[in-house]
């Protein structure tokens, strides 16, 4: 091969080579990081139930608390509470005013946990079916929220047994989850009190409905009492479209007094869940920001070590 190729050869690599480079020098900078950087083993969420002294207190606003979240708390996803706003399901210049301002302060909603709305396991059809009725506001206020879930309770009547309740909690849940496909909403159910708060039970139910937006939220602290709940968290992680952070307190070092964190996230982990845990702090020797405060930099360091 003579000079003349070589040359022509080494000058069309050192074209294409150049041109790379521009096309890279002409992307967004922010592409480019987004790109290089590594994504967190998960994500952090704020829980407006939180801020439930403050809010039923009249001392905050509903309005305000995506500003608080992002500004006193650093957090910028928000989880509502529908107790919070329960006359406003179908007003949609209220529910797009909130959207509004989460979007202002550059939060994101994720997720409502819903309340109060019937049991979508009654055992009479009609009322089953009303529950039903009732939770479908929720999911098209989720739509026009921007929210991706909502988190419904998987209640019955206790006096049937745990089967019957399945049964009738699957069959509810089900129609509710249809619901929410057609929509593009999620549709979960968190550990919550009565026959909920067992974990295996919750994963039958789940299991029965059999629908790819029907899911779990984890809640670290809801278990039945002598149920172990890192055994519980465990078996609804393959299921967890969400997970709620719960704390109470905490010690001189900075870790939850009442739950092992590193263990629960080490269980948060296994199961590969890369989404929002919703911080939820239930505490009283501090503040409701200072709370939430401590329990995001507990994730953030025990999520820094798991990296």
């Amino acid at each position: 091969m003579n000079d003349s190729h070589i040359s022509r050869r080494r000058f069309i690599q050192t074209a294409a080579v150049t041109s790379a480079a521009a096309t890279l020098l002409r992307a967004p900078l922010t592409a480019i990081a987004a790109a290089a950087e590594p994504q967190p083993l998960f994500k952090i969420s704020l829980g407006e139930w939180s801020f439930n002294r403050s809010l039923f207190g009249k001392k905050l606003r509903h309005l305000d608390v995506a500003k608080v979240t992002k500004r006193d708390c650093g957090i910028d996803a928000l989880e509502y509470s529908a107790q919070f706003f329960m006359d406003k399901v179908s007003d949609k210049a209220y529910l797009a005013e909130l959207r509004k301002r989460a979007k202002d302060e550059g939060v994101t909603p994720v997720l409502i946990t819903v309340d109060s709305q019937g049991n979508i396991g009654d055992p009479n059809e009609k009322l089953r079916l009303q529950s039903v009725e009732n939770h479908r506001r929720w999911i098209e206020a989720a739509k026009l929220l921007g929210c991706q879930t909502i988190r419904v309770n998987a209640f019955s009547d206790e006096k049937l047994t745990p089967d019957e309740q399945a049964r009738l909690v699957i069959d509810g849940l089900r129609r509710l989850a249809e619901i929410g496909a057609e929509h593009q909403i999620n549709v979960i159910i968190e550990n919550h009190g009565h026959i909920s708060s067992d974990g295996q039970w919750m994963v039958k139910v789940v299991r029965g409905v059999n629908l790819p937006n029907c899911g779990t939220l984890p809640d670290f602290g809801n278990f039945a009492k002598g149920y172990d709940r890192y055994e519980g968290v465990a078996q609804m992680m393959p299921f967890a479209k969400g997970v709620s952070a719960k704390s109470y307190g905490f010690d001189d070092h900075g870790n939850e007094a009442t739950i092992d964190y590193r263990r629960m996230l080490g269980i948060v982990a296994k199961a590969n869940f890369h989404g929002y845990l919703g911080i939820e702090y239930e505490g009283d020797k501090l503040s409701e920001v200072e709370g939430v405060k401590a329990t995001k930099r507990l994730l953030e360091t025990i999520r820094a070590e798991l990296a």
